[in-house]
């Protein structure tokens, strides 16, 4: 057993450093020296989850050992770690929905079978959970085969790390599921880590018009880099963003855009992605509102689809190598995104600093 220092969360809002043991992988499973994890608001979230796990979902590291029958990496090989772990014999899988698995995925199983032994990641002599079955807030881990991706370009820890949640759940968002296409008008709301990524994404994909929605001036300074043509500067008496839908239907030559991301996280700005569609177009939730909300259905009108993604509809062995080569062609922005690097002693500040809007994205860096 290795001896290393984690993240835990205590069910109560918090958080604290312990040492845990890490143990040598069984077989199908991969031992990781983790170099860096990305903070999310989802790892905020854990926090009050009602049990305490091994924090962490967005990581990228070094692998130390394989178990038997690991034929997808070696030991020293350089990896990303993936959350949504596909099984590729479920329904979901073989209908191309890897992101949503029935076996293994920890959001979409009903029983998930993803996670490594538990016996591999002891705290105080018994077995926690690793959260999203990686818990990559941790100096060392054990994961199953499937939540490994090789990395095969040149690229730094830090923007590695954030591929495998906060890039691919943006980035996906718009050209997976929202399908953003050349010529296409495009808007995001919510300009923090994955509204930033929606915004590239939309770039990447050739779209004509990419408007930019937020409170924040620094914000919408900042999606100009990633992107945007177009920034709206929001106002929080706009209920909704209406008054915003109607500039942007004015920007859209009158009829609306194409595709509409919604990146904030506020169940209140729920329905804002259809106000902001032509008829035909699509709405995109992208920032995992779970809370119940009223929407008028006139919004809908006419024929406009409501999609909510799971990872941007991830199909992890496909879409995650597409990203790292659009990293290293120079036009998927990673090293732009990274405000601030954290020892994981500085977790606290790092959420603080994430809920204050201080950051775009802030990574927990190991030696």
């Amino acid at each position: 057993m290795i001896t290393t220092q984690a993240a835990v969360s205590d069910t109560r809002g918090s958080f604290s450093i312990q040492d845990i043991a890490v143990g040598e992988p069984g077989p199908g499973e991969v031992a990781v020296q983790v170099k860096a994890s990305g903070i999310c608001h989802t790892d905020y979230d854990s926090m009050n989850w009602d049990r305490p796990v091994l924090m962490g979902h967005e990581g990228a590291g070094v692998v130390t050992a394989v178990g038997d029958g690991v034929t997808v990496c070696g030991v020293g090989d350089k990896v990303l770690l993936n959350w949504a772990i596909p099984c590729m014999d479920c329904l979901m899988c073989h209908r191309g929905h890897h992101n949503l698995c029935s076996v293994n995925n920890t959001v979409t199983a009903a029983n998930p079978q993803g996670h490594a032994r538990p016996e591999s990641a002891l705290l105080n002599d018994k077995p926690i959970e690793r959260s999203f079955a990686l818990g990559s807030m941790c100096g060392h881990t054990v994961v199953r085969e499937a939540a490994i991706i090789p990395i095969h370009v040149d690229i730094p820890w830090a923007s590695a790390c954030i591929i495998g949640c906060g890039v691919m759940t943006g980035y996906g968002s718009a050209v997976n599921s929202g399908k953003v296409g050349a010529g296409d008008n495009a808007v995001v709301i919510g300009c923090g880590g994955v509204g930033l990524n929606a915004i590239q994404g939309c770039r990447i994909a050739g779209a004509n018009r990419v408007i930019a929605i937020d409170l924040s001036e620094t914000r919408l300074e900042m999606a100009k880099q990633f992107g945007a043509t177009h920034t709206i500067l929001a106002k929080r008496e706009d209920a909704g963003l209406l008054n915003a839908a109607k500039e942007v239907e004015v920007l859209c030559g009158g009829i609306g855009a194409d595709v509409a991301v919604e990146a904030t996280a506020v169940p209140a700005l729920g329905a804002a992605p259809l106000a902001m569609i032509r008829s035909g177009g699509t709405a995109v939730q992208a920032s995992g509102i779970e809370q119940e909300i009223t929407i008028d259905m006139n919004l809908f009108e006419w024929d406009k689809v409501y999609i909510n993604p799971l990872y941007g509809g991830c199909r992890p062995t496909i879409d995650l190598p597409i990203l790292l080569d659009l990293y290293a062609k120079g036009e998927l922005l990673l090293d732009e995104m990274i405000s601030k690097q954290y020892a994981l002693d500085d977790l606290g500040q790092a959420f603080d600093d994430m809920h204050h809007g201080r950051i775009a994205k802030g990574v927990i860096m190991f030696d």
